[in-house]
């Protein structure tokens, strides 16, 4: 069925030479490449440098502690319930008598695990907490790694330490131990 009565007649010319040779359309291809080649990298050098972020930019979680240095995470689960892509896992336990200065509630979580490579990065977890103890960096986003079991970050790289120069260049809590090791290599001691 036909919606105009208009038709428009096209007339197949015949191919010239240099169109049967295809040279314009390899001069139009080596003259887009040309212009690639000399224009400015998109690329940027990674771990060196990083591209600025933007102002809704949500990376690298932390278990953020409370004024007094206490865990905020109470081992709700809403943060696990609320992931779409079940990347959190997490055991809770009872505080015992002495680590009240450890927890803030009667319950913690005695393991907190997100395997960042199932993670989608979508702030969710951040919103369902209540005692909101789990928020995402803007400025700091997860390091590159080498094998597949790094990426499943525990509560040792996500709470949050209580001596802020504890933390390293990337946000991952070093130990002392590494601390002092990286300390060392960057001053050329080793």
């Amino acid at each position: 069925m036909k919606l105009t009565n208009r038709s428009k007649h096209l007339e197949k010319k015949p191919m010239t030479l240099a169109e049967r040779a295809y040279l314009p359309a390899i001069l139009t291809g080596m003259g887009i490449t040309l212009k690639h080649f000399f224009s400015k990298k998109a690329t940027i050098r990674y771990p060196e440098e990083t591209r600025p972020f933007s102002p809704t930019f949500r990376g690298l979680h932390v278990l953020k502690r409370d004024e007094v240095g206490r865990e905020r995470c109470t081992a709700c689960g809403l943060c696990a319930v609320a992931c779409p892509a079940e990347a959190i896992t997490m055991v809770a336990g009872e505080r015992k008598k002495g680590e009240e200065g450890l927890y803030r509630e009667e319950k913690y979580a005695v393991s907190y695990e997100i395997n960042m490579l199932r993670c989608i990065f979508c702030g969710l977890c951040e919103e369902a907490c209540p005692k909101a103890a789990i928020y995402l960096q803007a400025d700091k986003m997860a390091p590159p790694r080498f094998e597949r079991d790094e990426f499943t970050y525990g509560k040792d790289r996500l709470v949050e330490p209580v001596d802020p120069s504890a933390r390293s260049k990337r946000g991952i809590q070093l130990t002392p131990e590494q601390a002092e090791a990286l300390a060392r290599r960057m001053a050329g001691l080793e």
